[in-house]
């Protein structure tokens, strides 16, 4: 192994499709050893992952780090938000957990916010009017359809906080995925218990909040991994949140990400409360908050477009009034957990590159309807547009957000910035510096910057039209399910 500056840290990204472990020189934040492994998910409505798969992509991603995982001396787990893991006496799965994008819960959704006062309570409660993909809906679900894996439960935890206790043995979790689980409270940064007893989870079975820059515990004996007993284990995050922490996000940075899901999100020193629920008031991993909005349709979506037409992804073609609304899963904004995939405006001289394209704008345009609302008032509407995630890589994703936005439109070189935040957030254990600034010091966000074109305002307008006069029909599909 070649010789590092500094100390080396571990950052683990464990998302939807796969876990990603990245060793870093703290010093200089060089990516020394990476690996990756796989993760199976089911299909349809509800999507659930078995997590001891986790653990055991973990362990091979680790395994393709090689020697430099040995002598790490911290490590940080960020992880898909808001997923339900119930564990039993042993610290095995009850059940499979219910992921992010697991929409059966969207009944419990709107019950829970019609019996908690409404909208505007949620959000100036939690910061956020609980959707489809919160936790606690899910868990109001679990109560109503599996109470004996209810019954089973003898802990709860968010999938981050899975891998981490099986690093320590201690159930924690941090302020920026607890805020997305809606039973935890943004004014005093602890769990609500009148939503916990609403729900029927007792608080005992939550693990404890870790404080940013606090150490969550050591690794233990008998984990199976590289590390040695006594390495570091940092409190980890969600994902998006460690992404802001690998970017070492300064507040009014406006940051879209394409991925499996599409978001949009900037570090603001004002707690939000968004009542419409487009705005998720989420808490970043360092003591701001990180307003961010949500989509369930983004790359994976665009992409099967494309392979229905027989076209490679980038095979776009401009010059249409074809107007697709890629919402394949449903949707969680606009809010339409189970509405589907809607075309309007086909001609016979409209083209299978048209169409493609008309998925690409059908899937940015939701985006960027929320950053508005994401960023606060006097944030520089003509700074650059952060664009990570997979998409950011591809030139029709590029030119369709520089279309549609108006925005000069920033490409970090960084890649995989979720484990790089993780890996951030470990290093600031090992010098005692905010994980942001180790980021800055690091130059993630470093990259190049595609200049302003003339925003497509026409193209905006056509959608939301469509969007507006097919609300009822996507609604009423809603009710049919």
């Amino acid at each position: 192994m070649s010789a590092a500056e500094g100390p080396l840290v571990v950052g683990v990204d464990t998302s939807t499709q796969s876990t990603k472990a990245l060793v870093v020189d703290a010093a200089t934040g060089q990516v020394v050893a990476s690996g990756q492994a796989p993760h199976t998910v089911s299909s349809g409505a509800g999507r659930e992952s078995d997590p001891r798969q986790w653990w055991d992509a973990l362990r091979e991603a680790l395994h393709q780090c090689g020697d430099a995982a040995r002598e790490a001396a911290a490590v940080s787990i960020g992880g898909q938000q808001h997923g339900l893991v119930t564990l039993d006496a042993q610290g095995e799965p009850v059940r499979p957990a219910l992921l992010w994008n697991d929409v059966r819960s969207a009944p419990q959704a709107r019950r829970l916010i019609e019996e908690l006062g409404g909208p505007k309570s949620w959000a100036e409660r939690t910061g956020s009017v609980p959707g489809v993909s919160f936790t606690v809906t899910k868990w109001a679900w679990l109560t109503e359809h599996e109470p004996e894996a209810v019954r089973a439960a003898k802990a709860v935890r968010l999938p981050h906080d899975y891998l981490t206790e099986r690093l320590t043995g201690e159930g924690t979790t941090d302020r920026g995925d607890a805020s997305g689980t809606g039973w935890w409270a943004a004014g005093t940064e602890a769990y609500d218990e009148e939503i916990l007893a609403r729900v029927g989870l007792d608080p005992a079975l939550l693990p404890r909040l870790v404080r940013p820059g606090e150490v969550a515990g050591t690794v233990r004996d008998g984990h199976g991994l590289p590390f040695s007993k006594g390495t570091l284990v940092a409190a980890g995050t969600g994902d998006n949140a460690a992404a802001a922490l690998g970017l070492g996000l300064r507040p009014g940075v406006p940051v879209m990400s394409l991925g499996t899901s599409g978001t949009v999100y900037a570090v603001s020193q004002h707690r939000p409360a968004d009542p419409t629920g487009t705005v998720a008031g989420f808490a970043d991993a360092r003591g701001d908050w990180l307003p961010l909005a949500c989509t369930l349709n983004c790359t994976l979506a665009v992409d099967r477009v494309a392979a229905l037409l027989g076209l490679d992804r980038e095979a776009v073609e401009p010059g249409t009034d074809v107007t697709l609304l890629p919402y394949l899963d449903g949707e969680r904004t606009p809010n339409l957990p189970h509405s589907s995939g809607l075309l309007h405006g086909l001609r016979h001289d409209t083209t299978a590159g048209q169409l493609l394209q008309a998925a690409y704008d059908g899937a940015v345009h939701s985006l960027l309807g929320a950053l508005e609302l994401v960023l606060d008032a006097d944030a520089d509407p003509t700074a650059p547009l952060l664009l990570i995630g997979g998409g950011a890589r591809g030139a029709a994703w590029q030119q369709t957000v520089r279309r549609l936005s108006g925005r000069p439109v920033q490409i970090p070189e960084a890649r995989e910035l979720v484990a790089l935040g993780a890996a951030a957030q470990a290093a600031g254990l090992l010098t005692g510096e905010d994980a942001a600034a180790v980021a800055r010091r690091w130059k993630t966000s470093a990259g190049p910057v595609l200049d302003a074109v003339e925003r497509d305002e026409a193209a905006l307008t056509r959608i939301s039209g469509v969007l507006s006069d097919a609300a009822p029909l996507l609604e009423r599909s809603a009710g049919s399910s």
